[in-house]
C-alpha cells in the first residue's frame, strides 16, 4: 500500500488545534511538506515546531482570518504562484450552537462565507497546481450532521449539508484530472469545541457537565469519545496515493454512533 507523501504539498486549514492540527501532523509523518493555516501567528508558529521534519521536509504557514474569504482568497492566490498544492485540507471551527428557529439571517450568511466560500475559494487557487501534478486530494472535515442533523446545531448542520454537496459535486468535475474530493465526518471528538458545546448544553438544561457527559458517550456504540488524530488518520489515508479510487463520499469517523449507512 503506497502511504508515501513524500514531495507532496499539504494545506491544511484551522491547524492549530484539534483535528486540524493532528492532520498536519500526520501527513506530515507521511512525508508531506505541510503549510499550516489559521489565523493566530503565535500558535501557527508552535505547532510548525511540532510537525515531523525526518523526511527532509520543509513546512511553513499562512496566517489568515477565515471570517474574511476575500482575504483567504488573496493569499492563496498569492502563495500558489510559488508553490504547487497536492492536498487540501478544508477545515474551519464551527458555529455556536443553538436552535434553528432562532437563529439570526446573518448567522447563516457568516457561516456560509467561513465555510463553504472560502473552501471555494482555495480549491480554485490550488486546482490548476493538481491539473498539472495529475494528482489532487481535497478532503473536506465536516460532520456527520450531513448524515442526520445533529439537535441544538441548526446553523451547523444548514451550512455543513451545503459544503457536503459542494463537494460531491466538485468530484464529479475533477476526477478526471486525478483529483479527488471526500469529505471526513467526525462524531463526538476530543476537542474544545466539543467541550464548549456541552458546557452550553449543561447551561441551557440546568444538568451538571458530567451528566451532560455521560448522556452523550451513551449515544456512541464504542462507549468513548473519539480522539482526534483517530479523525486525523482517516484525513491522511484519504491524502495518499492508496486512496486515488475513493472520490466523492463521506466517510463518517464517529464509533458507529450516526444511525445510517
Amino acid at each position: 500500500m503506497n502511504l508515501d507523501l513524500k514531495n507532496k504539498r499539504a494545506l491544511v486549514c484551522g491547524s492549530t488545534q484539534g483535528i486540524g492540527k493532528a492532520s498536519a501532523i500526520e501527513i506530515a509523518l507521511l512525508g508531506a511538506n505541510v503549510t499550516l493555516v489559521a489565523r493566530n501567528e503565535d500558535a501557527l508558529k508552535k505547532t510548525l515546531d511540532e510537525l515531523d521534519t525526518t523526511k527532509n521536509q520543509t513546512h511553513n504557514f499562512l496566517c489568515v482570518d477565515f471570517r474574511r474569504h476575500e482575504e483567504v482568497q488573496k493569499k492563496a492566490e498569492e502563495y500558489v504562484k510559488e508553490n504547487t498544492v497536492h492536498i487540501l485540507v478544508n477545515n474551519t471551527g464551527g458555529p455556536a450552537g443553538g436552535s434553528i428557529i432562532s437563529a439570526k439571517t446573518e448567522d447563516f450568511t457568516n457561516t456560509f462565507a467561513n465555510h463553504l466560500l472560502c473552501n471555494h475559494v482555495l480549491v480554485q487557487a490550488v486546482v490548476d497546481g493538481m491539473k498539472k501534478e495529475k494528482y489532487g486530494r481535497i478532503i473536506n472535515i465536516i460532520s456527520t450532521s450531513v448524515k442526520i442533523p445533529i439537535k441544538g446545531l441548526g446553523v451547523s448542520n444548514t451550512i455543513r449539508a451545503a459544503v457536503a454537496n459542494w463537494a460531491k459535486t466538485l468530484s464529479l468535475e475533477l476526477a478526471p484530472f486525478g483529483i479527488t474530493v471526500n469529505n471526513v465526518l467526525p462524531g463526538m471528538t476530543n476537542t474544545l469545541r466539543l467541550t464548549d458545546l456541552m458546557k452550553a448544553k449543561a447551561k441551557a438544561s440546568g444538568k451538571t457537565f458530567d451528566e451532560i457527559q455521560r448522556e452523550m458517550i451513551a449515544e456512541i456504540p464504542m462507549t468513548r469519545f473519539a480522539e482526534a488524530n483517530e479523525v486525523a488518520n482517516a484525513v491522511a489515508f484519504l491524502a495518499t496515493p492508496a486512496a486515488a479510487y475513493i472520490n466523492g463520499i463521506n466517510v463518517p469517523v464517529d464509533g458507529g454512533r450516526t444511525g445510517s449507512l
